[in-house]
């Protein structure tokens, strides 16, 4: 079997990490890129056998590209802190390392729990991130937002879930859209208007509510799909603002 490195990037994720170290005491090596943390999450990672790498914050991409290249192994599976590998999806890695073709990439099914229940609908029932690559023929690219795998070669689906703890209370869901809106107004300021940020808010709601079903996740599906339009609403109107400075 082919060996396999985990590569995780952490800021402050003492409340996550541990159930996501526990998932990969399986792989043959577990790098941890830590961005400053300030609580417990380096001596954690240590605890668990974790080798860890202090850098600067660079945004998502260019530091998850880097953790890519700290590896020791060619084979990659990128893992987010708040992320927990099940048993079945253990199993499905190993079988496919058994012989695998370097240039084949695997987006794996990811399941995500929202104010701690699972959510079915969405659009999150779609949700297939590419985590399991050769780094030979791919690694992130350099968004500092919205990051992504760029892989010369085929790509295939795994079914098997990888769960995925996302904001556990609103205020987590809050502090996060600032962050997030606030790299991605740094990168983009074109086209912002009071009423694009209105309008782009309300379909997002309306796509994720209706036309994806989140209606039928009863209440945390409302509060999931509200919430997340307004992220949108903070995205553009944090564009226009700066755009106006």
């Amino acid at each position: 079997m082919e060996k396999l490195s985990a590569v995780i990037i952490t800021l402050n994720e003492e409340d996550n990490i541990e159930r996501c170290l526990r998932s990969l005491d399986w792989v043959d090596e577990i790098v941890v890129v830590d961005s400053g943390s300030t609580d417990r999450t380096v001596e954690l990672c240590k605890a668990h056998g974790a080798r860890v790498i202090k850098t600067e914050w660079q945004g998502f991409g260019p530091t998850k590209h880097f953790a890519v290249e700290q590896a020791t192994h060619d084979w990659i599976l990128s893992i987010d802190a708040d992320e927990q590998v099940t048993p079945e999806l253990q199993e499905k890695i190993k079988s496919l390392l058994q012989k695998p073709d370097p240039r084949t990439a695997f987006r794996i099914k990811r399941r995500s729990f929202y104010l701690g229940r699972p959510i079915r609908y969405c659009g999150w029932q779609k949700d297939f991130p590419l985590r399991l690559f050769n780094r030979k023929f791919g690694n992130f690219n350099d968004k500092s937002v919205h990051e992504s795998v760029v892989f010369d070669g085929r790509v295939e689906y795994i079914r098997e879930a990888l769960n995925h703890f996302t904001y556990p209370t609103v205020s987590s869901h809050i502090l996060k859209m600032d962050r997030y809106t606030n790299l991605s107004a740094q990168e983009q300021t074109g086209g912002a208007t009071i009423a694009s940020a209105l309008f782009k808010a309300g379909f997002k709601f309306f796509k994720m509510y209706l036309l994806k079903l989140g209606i039928l996740d009863g209440k945390t599906g409302f509060l999931l799909c509200f919430n997340s339009s307004f992220g949108i609403y903070l995205k553009y109107i944090k564009r226009w603002e700066k755009k106006r400075k």
